[in-house]
């Protein structure tokens, strides 16, 4: 099993490497392959909803998303990882999920979805409400943990004295794990839920 972890942050060996490396040594530890992009310090446009992906399967702009796309479509579980800008993600990440959620015509239905934000103090559960809406449209299970999924820090290596937070981050690979092989042995035995034509309803017509 694999799951594709994207840190939204920045800086490369900061407060969200960090608590991403404590979930990586679980996910090793059972058997789960993963992979790791470093996503905060490149240049992501947002998208701009020209509707070119509807027809290439892929977005207009050729860069890291359209790379990350065919790792993302091979993966079990999917972890997102920011640190809180203003009560929110940081916008190089939006961007990235923003085009790579929507450009991406492969069904999402049953990969399980995990956030993980980071602050100094405060803003954690709006950024980790914001980060679960990606998944909750898609179908995506989310993993849950013993508290939010949130550490705290500001220099880095700050987040090592957070015990609470990092026990946070242990204990939601495990019940990530737990998810993904529950879920593989469901759909090897039932297969995934009916889906329905899709019935758009539009406010204004």
């Amino acid at each position: 099993m694999k799951v594709l972890i994207i840190n939204g942050s920045p800086k490369t060996n900061g407060n969200t490497a960090l608590s991403l490396k404590e979930m990586e040594k679980v996910f090793e530890a059972e058997g789960i392959q993963t992979e790791t992009v470093h996503i905060g310090n490149k240049d992501i446009r947002g998208c701009i909803a020209c509707g070119t992906c509807h027809t290439k399967g892929q977005c207009v702009f050729n860069d890291i998303v359209n790379e990350l796309a065919p790792t993302f479509a091979e993966a079990d579980g999917l972890v997102v990882a920011s640190p809180v800008y203003y009560a929110s993600a940081n916008a190089t990440l939006i961007a990235c999920l923003d085009r790579l959620f929507f450009s991406t015509p492969f069904d999402k239905t049953m990969k399980v979805g995990a956030s993980v934000v980071i602050a100094r103090r405060g803003g954690c559960s709006a950024t980790f409400d914001e980060l679960n809406k990606y998944f909750t449209i898609c179908g995506m299970p989310v993993a849950s943990s013993q508290y939010w999924n949130s550490v705290h820090g500001r220099e880095p290596g700050e987040a090592e004295k957070d015990a609470e937070g990092l026990q946070t981050m242990r204990t939601l690979a495990r019940n990530m794990t737990f998810l993904m092989k529950s879920i593989a042995l469901g759909k090897e035995k039932y297969g995934l839920p009916e889906k329905e034509t899709w019935q758009p309803t539009h406010f204004i017509r």
